[in-house]
């Protein structure tokens, strides 16, 4: 029986040297092969020195970045004035055989008598007449029309109906114009311009990172880098970069996402102060578009129905946008919008606008290759025109994110109307142009709270206390104005 043992490399003898330096005589070599390894290599771990990136660019915040603007404020709240429609125009009223039109909920009019009115009646095939106003109530609750057919009420005209298909009797009715006599004297009373008045708070945001003595001396072992542009072997200037990123997401996050408190008792007895001006919350866009915009719900399908793909049926996205310009041609909406949507939503309009170019409306969009059919196809559309308006679209990482809103997808997307509006800046003393979607942040002379970070504790150059530890605080109080919401829409997913 013969006995093979396993021959052991050599190590040759090492000789010291009294500086530190590398010298091949004091060098032990890790990497060497079978014939001059010095190190059993099993012994090493197998380490990557660079940490694996798998979600990418973490960071979700750009949207205020693209369609807005961050001002300083110096107050409380930041109140603005919008303009009121120029036509008197009044929806839900109730109106009796003889002509008395009752404004919905108690509410006043600004009719006056000789002025002369469209009137609806509100039925599924609607009788409209036109009509003489001979009487207003001296509370402006009431007024009295008598039609220019059909008899001296509203009531002897063939087909308009007082009691409507749903056994209610509400009108809607809109002035156009007035009349008056020879020799008459001129109109009683005046319209003031109805200007509607806006206010939102700002909400003080705060974060904190924390690390000891101990640990800020310790050795890294993994190469970092961030998206602050952070990096390095040392892993809590990873962590302190990530901090710092994650509380700038959060500053557009509350600027989308935020609420106004609604009722006392709950969040606002824990953050507010009473006063019925200084509740807890702010107003964020999505509370803003709710209460004062447009919302549209299942415009974007799933693409798997032939329906959802064909653009000329009812219920596909490109027949939904025709409504949708219904809709802002009546709330007076500018030509240009920019769209922000998740991936799903903008594949379907993709899709959808796809089947226009390629079908009825002839011809195949080649690309930005000089439209090589041979080179590439592009099916990704960034914008298009429909009716007056143009419409520009572009995704929306906070909507796609797993770790925001993106782990519900209940948001489609929204609608910026891409112009600014004229307002008077206090804190500039004139008239100035602003997007319609600004963020404002406290700031004055001595204090600037856009954006503030400062160190506490006594390591990593802090020297403010006895704590073992250094401490990176940040902090900001802001708001979001949207201005001419009605101009903004919402797609969502859901009714």
């Amino acid at each position: 029986m013969a006995v093979t043992a396993t021959t052991i490399p050599a190590v040759p003898e090492l000789t010291p040297y009294a500086q530190k330096v590398t010298v091949a005589g004091n060098y032990i070599n890790f990497h060497g092969n079978s014939s001059s390894a010095q190190w059993a290599q099993q012994y090493m771990p197998e380490l990557y020195e660079a940490e694996v990136e798998r979600y990418g660019n973490r960071s979700v915040s750009s949207f205020l970045r693209l369609v807005g603007a961050e001002l300083p404020m110096a107050s409380d709240q930041v109140i603005w004035s919008e303009q009121g429609r120029l036509h008197l125009a009044y929806e839900g009223a109730s109106v009796t055989n003889a002509g008395v039109i009752t404004i919905a909920s108690s509410g006043t009019h600004s009719v006056r008598v000789g002025q002369t009115i469209v009137l609806s009646d509100n039925q599924a095939a609607p009788t409209i007449i036109k009509c003489y106003v001979s009487a207003v109530a001296a509370n402006n609750t009431t007024l009295t029309a008598i039609p220019y057919a059909g008899g001296a009420t509203v009531g002897a005209v063939s087909g308009f109906d007082t009691a409507t298909d749903s056994g209610s009797n509400t009108c809607s009715f809109f002035v156009y114009g007035s009349e008056f006599k020879k020799g008459q004297p001129g109109m009683v009373g005046a319209v003031e311009p109805k200007v509607d008045t806006f206010k939102n708070k700002p909400i003080i945001l705060k974060d904190k990172f924390e690390i000891s003595g101990s640990d800020a001396a310790q050795i890294g072992w993994i190469e970092v880098s961030g998206e602050a542009g952070q990096g390095g072997y040392l892993w809590y200037m990873k962590a302190e970069g990530d901090t710092r990123v994650r509380f700038e997401d959060y500053l557009e996050m509350a600027m989308v996402e935020g609420e106004l408190a609604k009722a006392s008792g709950g969040v606002d007895s824990l953050l507010g102060v009473g006063a019925s001006d200084d509740t807890a919350g702010t107003e964020g866009l999505f509370a803003a578009i709710t209460s004062r915009g447009i919302v549209a719900d299942s415009v974007f399908g799933t693409g798997a129905t032939a329906a959802e793909e064909d653009p000329f049926t009812a219920g596909s996205v490109i027949s939904d946008f025709g409504v949708i310009i219904k809709e802002l041609d009546k709330q007076g909406s500018i030509e240009e919008n920019m769209m922000f949507l998740n991936r799903d939503s903008s594949i379907q309009l993709d899709n959808a606008l796809g089947n226009i170019s390629s079908g009825a409306q002839g011809g195949t969009a080649y690309g930005v290759f000089q439209n090589s059919e041979q080179m590439a196809l592009n099916l990704g559309f960034t914008g298009f025109r429909r009716g007056s308006y143009d419409f520009y679209k572009t995704d929306w990482k906070y909507l796609n994110n797993k770790s925001t809103r993106g782990l519900f997808d209940d948001v489609d997307g929204v609608m910026v109307p891409a112009g600014t509006s004229s307002v008077y800046d206090q804190m500039m003393g004139k008239n100035v142009r602003r997007p319609f979607l600004h963020v404002r942040y406290r700031a004055s002379q001595t204090d600037d709270r856009r954006m503030k970070s400062w160190l506490t504790g006594s390591v990593g150059g802090a020297a403010t206390s006895d704590l073992d530890a250094m401490e990176i605080h940040y902090l900001s109080e802001r708001c979001l104005v949207t201005q001419a919401a009605n101009n903004f829409v919402l797609f969502k997913k859901y009714n």
